[in-house]
């Protein structure tokens, strides 16, 4: 089945898909023994890639070649790639669009921000009127063949949240994402104004939405859960402590920290071979997750 067919399909059945975010191969290779999907967070490329915050400096060819790069470790699983502004021009974005279908990405995220842009969840963001955006997100509708297209507003107003989101369910987008949403009131208000498209919930940790499990977002009417920056903030903490002890420590490596036997068994299976199955966990409610995984 083609990339996006199948992110349709996954999409389409009942109850909430989540989608987890990564930012290299390592953070792939690991989530995907636990999830069938794999968002392209734009935070946590900028972050890996650049070590920059998320503002707007990501190129897109960078973006093209990553996608490339999971999509040949992992063929079976969804991959939904943030493409912001689409790169501020509307044939860059047309561009992009083609060529991230030509390298297997499952869907695109394009926000109506303009710039200077913003993560999503911090303040300072401005949108683009509404028609310019429309006609930008027209135009990328009209360059894909079978990319699901998320099309996100970063409207910090409810009302205007609400509004948007009915505009973009107008238009042949797959699903609606409005980034930043306040509140449990908001969320039902704009899965209202969305319907019959899908509602897209972006989770990160600190941000302005708030924090609900998979079972909250799906009696809610949610869609899609996009837990953008989970792998990245782990990473963060995971990399300062272990440098942490092995300064106090005088520089003697730690007993019981990953060692080259489970980092080479994380990585082989990336080669073609199947999947290594992971450790068998309680499960979650929710869809997309790996049998046993949470």
């Amino acid at each position: 089945m083609a990339p996006g067919k199948a992110l349709r399909a996954a999409i389409a059945v009942p109850g909430t898909t989540p989608v987890v975010g990564v930012f290299d191969l390592l953070s792939a290779s690991i989530a995907a023994r636990h999830y069938d999907a794999l968002f392209v967070s734009g935070f946590g490329f900028a972050a890996s890639h650049y070590g920059l915050p998320d503002i707007g400096f990501i190129a897109w060819p960078d973006v093209v070649s990553f996608v490339q790069r999971l999509r040949l470790a992992f063929p079976e699983h969804h991959l939904l790639v943030d493409i912001d502004d689409g790169y501020v021009d509307v044939e860059v974005a047309r561009h992009v669009v083609r060529a991230l279908e030509q390298v297997g990405a499952s869907g695109v995220v394009l926000e109506d921000q303009r710039r200077p842009r913003r993560c999503g969840h911090v303040a300072g963001k401005q949108v683009l009127p509404l028609p310019d955006y429309l006609d930008k997100l027209d135009a990328v509708l009209d360059a894909r063949t079978d990319l699901v297209v998320v099309a996100r507003t970063d409207a910090t107003d409810e009302a205007e949240m609400a509004r948007r989101a009915a505009a973009f369910a107008a238009t042949d987008a797959d699903a609606v994402l409005a980034d930043g949403i306040p509140s449990t009131a908001a969320i039902r208000r704009v899965v209202a104004e969305a319907a019959p498209k899908p509602l897209v919930f972006n989770q990160i940790a600190g941000g302005r939405s708030p924090a609900l499990s998979l079972s909250d977002l799906t009696a809610l009417g949610v869609g899609v859960a996009i837990y953008s920056t989970p792998c990245l903030f782990a990473a963060h903490r995971a990399v300062d402590d272990a440098l942490t002890r092995l300064r106090a420590e005088d520089g003697r490596l730690p007993a019981g920290s990953i060692g080259v036997a489970e980092s080479q068994g994380l990585l082989e299976p990336n080669l073609g071979r199947r999947p290594v199955p992971a450790p068998r966990r309680e499960s979650v409610p929710g869809r997309g997750a790996r049998a046993g995984a949470t």
